[in-house]
């Protein structure tokens, strides 16, 4: 008796597990599936947001002639992807693709930010990205090789970046220090892929917005050296604002100020 309420037992734990199971994949078949809300969509939810979004966003700040669409398009793929925000990817991969962003530099941005926003936020973006590559025929012919000949680096620039982060950092965090000289910057930072000043663009973008103001100076001066203009600088503020929210964009603002009035004495 006591076998058969055992092994009753055994059986009804076997079928709510594989109950449970099949409700998770059925749900995370849904979530995967679920389509980008159209602007009627955000209208019976939200008409203020669909009023907003036509108006403000798509009819003003896209048009606005400070940034352009390209570059428009590679500050949003960067909070998109940097805030695993995928569910508006599809739309901007390919307006990205329309504005001129090509598929090797989507490619070399999901590589970038993995290294600035974490490697799962970058694998997330890969599927949501290899279908949009799919759907438009992008072959692998059109994406950059894992390794190539890299660009020309700047020895002293490096030396003087290395030197700082060894002398701060060193004691604390080795490992981090290393694969920061041999990782990112005698490696990452030099792929063709990507301009640099571009490069830069997607840093900027990432680290503002994920709220991290304590790296902006940084590289919004490296930003600046690689060719991204104080205009255009000023302007990709403005499109996060939209994209990465008014709270991260005004915790920026003021470093973003500070390197504007260094940079002009």
């Amino acid at each position: 008796m006591n076998r058969f309420v055992i092994l009753l037992a055994s059986v009804c734990l076997t079928l709510s597990a594989c109950s449970h199971m099949q409700r998770n994949i059925s749900m995370e078949k849904s979530h995967s599936l679920s389509p980008v809300p159209t602007l009627e969509d955000v209208h019976a939810v939200s008409p203020a947001l669909e009023n907003y979004t036509t108006g403000a966003l798509l009819g003003n700040v896209w048009k606005r002639p400070q940034l352009s669409p390209r570059d428009r398009s590679i500050v949003t793929l960067s909070v998109l992807i940097a805030r695993n925000q995928t569910i508006e990817l599809p739309y901007h991969l390919n307006l990205a693709l329309d504005n001129g962003v090509k598929p090797g530099e989507i490619s070399e941005i999901i590589t970038h930010l993995a290294f600035y926003s974490g490697w799962a936020n970058a694998t997330s973006a890969v599927g949501v990205t290899k279908a949009v590559f799919d759907q438009r025929g992008i072959k692998a012919d059109q994406i950059p090789p894992a390794t190539g000949k890299m660009l020309p680096l700047d020895e002293a620039a490096e030396a003087k970046r290395a030197s700082a982060v060894q002398q701060n950092f060193g004691a604390v965090a080795p490992g981090v220090v290393q694969f920061t000289t041999d990782v990112l910057f005698r490696d990452l930072w030099l792929r063709p892929g990507l301009a640099p000043r571009d490069r830069s663009l997607v840093t900027v973008s990432a680290l503002v917005a994920t709220g991290q103001v304590a790296q902006i100076t940084y590289h919004l001066n490296r930003a600046m050296d690689n060719g991204l203009t104080r205009d255009e600088a000023s302007e990709a503020m403005t499109q996060l604002a939209f994209y990465a929210g008014w709270p991260n964009v005004f915790s920026a603002l003021p470093v973003v100020k500070d390197v504007f009035e260094k940079r002009a004495q």
